[in-house]
């Protein structure tokens, strides 16, 4: 009886968990119908789920949800409220977008830090899967770190730090809140990678950033150098000349024809283990650094070439 009894009260607190995020964040995630503007007028063009950011009518949501020229659409809320909305700017390298409803006096979601998620913690998710608004599902962080590739036409990046959770996720889920306990929003649902396996953009200083690009200038400006390029492990010869911390760089698979590499003098093999001083491990940590400062700025570049240590000097490009 004893043991029957504490299992219950587990299970009541988590339901108590559950529920509370659930009313604390229903009022704050739309369901987003999307329609396209074309020459025979707005057409539909999918749907998702947003996640208000301020009382006056941002939101933000996955930029696949609402990718092409001329997308907007109506939101709606949970109180009844159906709402236009536009989109302010988006970003397909982070797969978030902001937008901008017709109406003030939405409620705010709190934003969290997903840098302080643990794997095993309890988190809830709610959108809109299938339209069926207002949804919510449970699960743990199964994996913390992960990474999710995107693509903008010719050019690729990795999403980083992506959470994986087991709170089911299914299509209309997108740009949707994923919420720790306390009901703060600590990741925007951006896929389905298969049964129990969800994956969500964190929100952390990186995603922040980009959030207040999208609302003040409508894009995200970054830095181009024009490589492709893989992890290789170092030399031991060029390990100990860098002090024998560094393990493994980013070695230049194809350099560009024309870029800031090619015009730098960077050739296949070249290994990169540091951009403008900072240490470049793995391909994440040089995409990391290519934030706008770096856009035709003289940039230092820290390479192993034949076994021997060397520096360039080059100019990144603002990505198109």
């Amino acid at each position: 009886m004893i043991e029957a009894y504490e299992e219950q009260e587990a299970l009541d607190a988590y339901s108590r968990s559950v529920t509370s995020v659930a009313d604390r964040l229903a009022p704050s995630v739309a369901n987003l119908r999307v329609t396209r503007r074309t020459r025979r007028g707005a057409i539909p063009a999918g749907a998702g789920s947003g996640v208000v950011l301020t009382p006056d009518g941002f939101m933000l949501t996955s930029a696949h949800v609402v990718a092409g020229e001329g997308s907007g659409g109506r939101a709606s809320f949970v109180d009844g409220r159906e709402l236009r909305f536009a989109v302010v700017g988006a970003d397909p390298f982070s797969d978030l977008a902001v937008l901008r409803a017709d109406e003030g006096e939405l409620t705010a979601a709190e934003l969290g830090d997903a840098e302080r998620l643990r794997v095993g913690q309890l988190v809830v998710a709610m959108g809109n899967p299938n339209g069926f608004a207002g949804s919510v599902t449970a699960g743990v962080v199964s994996a913390l770190g992960r990474s999710l590739p995107a693509r903008s036409g010719r050019n690729a990046r990795i999403i980083d730090n992506v959470i994986q959770t087991d709170a089911a996720l299914n299509p209309g889920n997108s740009g949707g809140a994923l919420a720790d306990g306390r009901g703060r929003v600590v990741g925007v649902n951006t896929a389905v990678a298969g049964v129990g396996l969800g994956l969500a953009v964190p929100i952390n200083a990186a995603t922040r950033r980009i959030v207040g690009a999208l609302m003040t200038e409508g894009r995200v400006r970054r830095a181009y150098l024009g490589i492709a390029g893989g992890p290789r492990p170092l030399p031991p010869r060029a390990r100990t000349q860098l002090g024998g911390e560094m393990r493994t760089a980013v070695e230049v698979v194809s350099v560009v024809e024309g870029s800031p590499a090619a015009r730098a003098g960077l050739r296949p093999e070249d290994l990169i283990v540091a951009v403008a001083g900072e240490p470049t491990p793995r391909v994440d940590d040089v995409q990391r650094l290519m934030v706008a400062d770096l856009i035709g700025a003289a940039t230092e570049v820290t390479l192993v070439r034949d076994g021997e240590v060397m520096k360039l000097e080059l100019v990144p490009e603002e990505m198109r």
